[in-house]
């Protein structure tokens, strides 16, 4: 079955509302863009601030300690040189006394080896206790010195006095110094973890702020965006509402001119035939008339007679066929049926085609509207099978049954795609269908023919397609 003409539908492009759509655009992507800079800003500083948290805590804490283990280190020193200078005096064997003096002796380099640690790692409040700390070690190990030139004699006379009075007030000095020191450290470390508490209070501050800047931006973006969406969600109801309003009233419109297409068709039809009509059938009475009186001799007047006679007839089946098709006088005389039957006639014999039309149970009294929608849909979608779908048999059924009509018209023509392809035809129809409330429905493939049905409701209700 074919479709008739594709039509365009114009489309028209609302400048101002381009503008408008295109202005909103780059502010929602200003505003949620900003957003998410400020996030972004936002979390790139934490990492950053939470980066130099960390790395400043690992310094504190590496060159605590590094420091500690070098006080322990010192510490250990001046105790174990303590009891090796001990055990060197009361040793009586020179072999032995050698081993307590080469103790002392790695015993010195070691301790050598952590004060030189330390101060790599020294800060700035330690230097002088450091460097306090390094004379008295160097000082106990003078005071060590001359031990090592003594002789039996000399160490047995002289150890009691050398260890109370000399080695063991040095070594307490050194390590009371090493104490010191390490009181030190302990309170640079709680100065460190002050200083981490107080970057951390500032890493919140800042935190806190940036959340209330971002917060108050999405606040104030999600308030335009929530205002601007209302008004465009009010702009849209509105528009809604008129292109409603306006489909309303063309459907309105297109129904009314459709109904004085109507009444103009039938109009007509009852001119052509009562007036055209009967005039030519009175002319071809007079000619009858002029015929009999004529004289017979006459061959040439008889001619004449003929060929208008021949011209009047022709013209009384013009006319006859332009008043059916216009609007059938039998459709309204005799009903519907028989309506659709002339025309698969006719449509047979002009176009070879073989129409089939059957109708079960079909009122006379149905509504005058519903039998011209049913008629025209059945004259249009004959008219589009004969021009477009090359088919061979065309069936046609009409059914009324709880209160609807139905109508299906199938061919087996070389068919269409009906997502694709709308015509003039196709839009008329489906038009005539819907303004009485009625479902219409096309489907069709290529070389697969068509099917078109139309259901109609008799009364006032939702209508229901029956395929």
């Amino acid at each position: 079955m074919g479709t008739g003409e594709p039509t365009e539908i114009p489309v028209f492009i609302d400048n101002g509302a381009e503008r408008v759509k295109s202005g909103t655009l780059l502010v929602l992507l200003a505003g949620f863009g900003g957003l998410l800079a400020l996030m972004a800003f936002a979390g790139i500083d934490s990492i950053q601030v939470l980066g130099q948290v960390e790395q400043r805590n690992v310094q504190v804490r590496q060159m605590f300690l590094l420091r500690n283990r070098a006080l322990e280190q010192i510490r250990s020193a001046v105790y174990l040189s303590g009891t090796y200078a001990r055990d060197f005096l009361l040793e009586t064997d020179p072999a032995r006394a050698e081993i307590h003096r080469a103790n002392l002796q790695r015993i010195h380099g070691q301790m050598e080896s952590a004060l030189a640690s330390y101060s790599r790692s020294i800060s700035h409040g330690h230097t002088g206790a450091f460097q306090t700390l390094a004379a008295e070690i160097r000082q106990f190990w003078k005071t060590l010195d001359p031990i090592f030139q003594w002789d039996a004699r000399e160490k047995h006379v002289r150890i009691e006095s050398f260890l109370i009075n000399q080695l063991s007030p040095r070594r307490n000095t050194t390590l009371k110094i090493a104490d010191a020191i390490g009181a030190m450290n302990e309170r640079e470390l709680s100065a460190g973890d002050d200083q981490l508490e107080d970057i951390f209070d500032r890493f919140r501050s800042r935190l806190t702020w940036m959340l209330a800047i971002t917060l108050a931006v999405g606040l104030l973006l999600a308030a335009f965006t929530i205002r601007h969406i209302l008004r465009l969600a009010r702009d849209a109801d509105l528009r809604y509402r008129q292109i409603a309003r306006a489909q309303s009233e063309l459907k309105e419109l297109s129904a009314r001119l459709v109904e004085a297409q109507e009444q103009e068709r039938r109009a007509i039809s009852r001119e052509l035939h009562d007036e055209v009509g009967q005039s030519l059938s009175a002319l071809l009475m007079e000619l009858g008339n002029v015929g009999a009186v004529a004289p017979a001799g006459n061959t040439e007047v008889r001619q004449h007679l003929d060929a208008i006679r021949k011209l009047a007839e022709s013209s009384v089946n013009v006319v006859r066929n332009m008043s059916l098709l216009l609007r059938p006088s039998m459709l309204d005389d005799l009903g519907l049926v028989p309506a659709l039957q002339w025309q698969a006639r006719e449509v047979s014999k002009r176009t070879g085609m073989d129409v089939t039309v059957t109708a079960d149970s079909v009122a006379d009294d149905l509504p005058e509207e519903h039998k011209t929608c049913v008629y025209r849909v059945v004259q249009e979608a004959l008219n589009n099978c004969a021009r477009h779908s090359s088919a061979r048999t065309v069936e046609i059924r009409v059914l009324q049954k709880n209160g609807r009509v139905l109508l299906v018209v199938q061919d087996d023509g070389r068919g269409f795609d009906s997502q694709q392809v709308r015509g003039m035809g196709l839009l008329g129809m489906e038009e005539r269908v819907t303004h009485l409330g009625g479902a219409f429905r096309i489907r069709s493939e290529p070389g697969r023919g068509t099917l078109l049905s139309i259901e109609l409701p008799l009364q006032t209700g939702a209508p229901q397609l029956v395929a």
